[in-house]
């Protein structure tokens, strides 16, 4: 999730750079639009909108290939949602971090029984490096980008941002430039070549580091929430399915708690089977 959170970061701290970037675009009257639309928001990796003139730009971060609901879908489902509330050309990107072999990369369409939508697919690790290693807000991912020598990379991408003057702009851009990195490069090396103790002064970084806690908190919450549920379940059923518990694992907070009162109406282990199955059927 940090480095979805950091390309998002970046996107909605220079938008103008993005925009020249991928629209070649030279206004600087852009503005960042919210990124929950009409009726229920839908879960992503990292969105971002840019309304460019008459122009909605949408940019889609993604570390991992494979994403629930399907990224192909999502992309046919924000745009029918951004067109349906803005009414103006809309142009989808989305970027993909990670290098991957995975044929879902290379998709760049939904295609259905009446319906084919079309967005543009960036894949980081084969793109030119030099546009990116020229702009200080793109250098971040400039350290994912197509090189034969990845180290002389993530030099040339230390030394551009030696060369931001302005102090919290630099200290930001290099954290988001160390985190980035993280996907490609052991962690001894951006350290050596990304200095830490600027970093950590970033707000990015500290941002990240008050998401991790949280995160390890809910996790933590979860986590019990998932013992104690297992715990009456095998006293009043004894054995549960190791696919029931597995699911049981899966269900957010909210879930377990209303499991946690349904259970009490239990009466066999095929109520809970029922149970699970309904809240699986609910969430496609």
């Amino acid at each position: 999730m940090e480095y979805d959170n950091t390309c998002k970061y970046l996107a909605e701290n220079y938008p103008d750079e993005f925009a020249k970037w991928l629209l070649s675009s030279e206004t600087s009257d852009i503005l960042v639009i919210k990124t929950e639309l009409s009726l229920e928001p839908i879960r992503a990796d990292s969105v971002t909108f840019l309304q460019v003139a008459n122009q909605i730009l949408h940019l889609e971060f993604q570390t991992l290939a494979q994403s629930t609901p399907p990224l192909d879908f999502r992309m046919l489902d924000y745009y029918t949602r951004l067109k349906r509330q803005y009414g103006c050309e809309i142009v989808q990107v989305v970027i993909f971090l990670q290098a991957t072999t995975s044929e879902l990369v290379f998709r760049q369409q939904y295609t259905d029984t009446n319906t084919r939508h079309e967005y543009r697919v960036i894949r980081l690790w084969e793109e030119d490096p030099t546009p990116l290693l020229a702009n200080p807000a793109l250098l971040p991912l400039a350290t994912l980008a197509r090189s034969d020598s990845p180290r002389a990379l993530l030099e040339q991408v230390a030394a551009g941002v030696a060369t931001i003057e302005e102090t919290t702009e630099r200290q930001n851009i290099l954290a988001c430039a160390g985190v980035l990195a993280g996907l490609r490069f052991k962690k001894d090396l951006i350290q050596q070549l990304l200095r830490e103790e600027i970093m950590q002064e970033s707000v990015i970084y500290q941002d990240i580091l008050q998401k991790g806690e949280q995160r390890g908190l809910q996790q933590g919450l979860q986590q019990g929430e998932v013992a104690l549920i297992l715990r009456l379940l095998r006293l009043r059923f004894g054995d549960i399915n190791p696919e029931e518990q597995e699911q049981i694992r899966g269900l957010s907070i909210p879930q377990l708690e209303e499991l946690a009162e349904a259970l009490l109406d239990f009466s066999s282990q095929t109520d809970l089977v029922s149970y699970l199955a309904a809240i699986e059927s609910s969430a496609i």
